[in-house]
């Protein structure tokens, strides 16, 4: 049997598209910006930093980074990131969604830009520096996560609540378009500035000493955007249902949403009372109860994120690596070194632009029409098509006559990561988990995710390198090469498919009714 609904909880649920609406998603949504930003723009300089810092005299190719350094650099951010979620998840349960949200924002701000600030008399020490500064980055970046879905399914109504969180999400594809588009426009700036020979040409030349400025202002820039959203976000009201639901103040909770739909609310002190005196709304994350309710729930999101970020994240991080293969970028002894940095961003803006944006937005147009189970099920059967398509045939795309067709391929499969998992696992465990463990879980979820991402990030920077050890990058072991990468990648898709048979669709439910908060309890002894 349910439970009154609070008439502050429903007026949200039944509330008309408002202007409040669109605030919270820029509030939140810039966050989000500002993570893709900062958590993308290291792959777009590490082949610089090799240069840079790496540089052997007499050697054919330009300097790379080590394999321990380069795995520590594009790495160490999603250990930090894994350590905020969980942190910061359970933080946003314990204090409330709104204390914690600004100081998720001033980690980001700071370690965005003493990322770019990192000093030191050898490679060694300067490269430890960025590490340490990217780890910090990182955990203010993992918080933003449990926080803006939970603050943002909380505000949301029920009818257009999925779009909501996802178009959240979706700022994302504009934090890795707005991170290539700024370093093409520094590349460039610095190349009609700054002139170099390509590395063959004069291998000391070609990668000018101002070179070391590039990276830097690209990684401090990340911390502009969240700065912008500070004041607004100290500004937002805590969310009705943390007050209401969690901190037991009903009064606060009526006055703020008053405020915010411009309607008068009563404060329902008794229904609250009555709601938080239940037995069964007070069960912990470690009990049966929980377990009983929602475990199946949880291994089901936990799984689906862990598994598309290892396809994910190895695609992305590894995507210059993949387009130097079939040629979309020159060998690297044929550039200088600010014009490699140029066309790694340019190929990762092209990718970004016409599949990882629309693929988003695309999420936000059909996550309330036609639900996020069937989102997420059709873009994890793509993904393992696509990801099959370009494997099984792979010496075909790598002929010249043939590249335009495996980036098309490479973009659909990206398309389907973001029409598809890659939104819909953000968006569902803000909506089937407690008002009290919300954050908590969808922090767990993510941090699954993170999890997954350094398995994609760490194991495929070894196991995309070349059988045949004298084609393997400098200081690599051989690994299983790009063609079994990715058949390995399609059978991780595949068990994605199967894992989303556990998620519970929760379109067009409240969050109450999808939590079974409204429920009473069942067999009270």
């Amino acid at each position: 049997m349910a439970k009154p609904q609070l008439e502050v909880l429903n007026a949200l649920d039944v509330a008309k598209t408002q202007w409040y609406h669109f605030t919270a998603i820029i509030i939140a949504g810039m966050g989000f910006f500002t993570d893709a930003y900062d958590l993308f723009c290291i792959s777009l300089v590490t082949k610089l930093l090799g240069r840079i810092y790496y540089h052997v005299d007499g050697a054919e190719k330009p300097g790379t980074l080590p394999p321990n350094v380069s795995a520590a650099v594009n790495g160490v951010a999603f250990c930090g990131t894994l350590t905020g979620q969980l942190f910061f998840g359970w933080l946003g349960d314990k204090m409330g969604r709104k204390k914690v949200y600004g100081m998720t924002l001033m980690v980001m701000v700071l370690c965005s830009i003493a990322s770019g600030l990192s000093f030191g008399k050898s490679p060694k020490s300067v490269m430890s520096t960025l590490c340490f500064f990217r780890f910090w980055l990182g955990f203010g970046i993992g918080g933003d996560y449990p926080l803006s879905a939970t603050i943002m399914s909380e505000y949301a109504n029920k009818k257009t609540r999925g779009a909501f969180i996802a178009a959240v999400f979706a700022m994302q594809g504009f934090g890795i378009l707005a991170g290539g588009i700024f370093a093409i426009i520094i590349a460039s700036a610095f190349n009609a500035r700054f002139s170099a020979p390509s590395y063959e040409t004069n291998p000391i030349a070609s990668t000018i000493p101002e070179a070391d400025y590039v990276w830097r202002i690209i990684l401090m820039v990340g911390a502009l955007p969240a700065a912008l959203t500070y004041y607004w976000r100290l500004k937002m009201p805590e969310t009705a249902r943390y007050t209401a639901l969690v901190a037991k103040n009903a009064e606060q909770a009526a006055s703020d949403m008053s405020k915010v739909l411009q309607v008068d609310l009563e404060a329902e002190e008794q229904k609250v009372q009555k709601i938080n005196e239940d037995p069964s709304s007070q069960f912990g994350l470690f009990t049966k109860q929980f377990l009983r309710r929602h475990g199946l729930h949880l291994l089901g999101t936990t799984s689906t994120w862990f598994l598309l970020d290892i396809a994910f994240y190895s695609q992305n991080l590894f995507q210059k690596d993949i387009f130097s293969a079939v040629g979309w970028i020159p060998p690297a002894k044929t550039m200088n070194a600010i014009d490699e940095v140029f066309k790694i961003a340019r190929a990762q803006t092209l990718i970004a632009l016409f599949s990882t944006v629309p693929g988003y937005w695309f999420t936000v147009l059909f996550i309330d029409r036609i639900g996020r189970f069937a989102i997420q099920l059709m873009g994890f059967f793509f993904m393992t098509v696509f990801m099959f398509a370009l494997a099984i045939p792979y010496d075909h795309w790598t002929h010249k006559e043939n590249r335009i067709g495996f980036v098309v391929m490479y973009s659909l499969t990206f398309f389907f990561a973001n029409f598809g998992p890659n939104a819909t696992t953000f968006v569902v465990p803000a909506e089937i988990f407690p008002a009290r463990l919300r954050s908590t879980c969808h922090g767990i979820s993510a941090a699954s995710g993170k999890l997954g991402a350094m398995v994609g990030a760490f194991g495929f920077l070894y196991l995309a390198q070349s059988q045949d050890k004298s084609k393997t990058d400098a200081g690599y072991p051989p690994g299983i090469g790009v063609k079994n990468s990715l058949l390995a990648l399609g059978v991780v898709n595949f068990l994605g498919m199967l894992f989303t048979f556990l998620v519970p669709e929760s379109k067009g439910k409240s969050l109450e009714e999808m939590s079974g908060e409204n429920e009473e309890n069942e067999g009270q002894q």
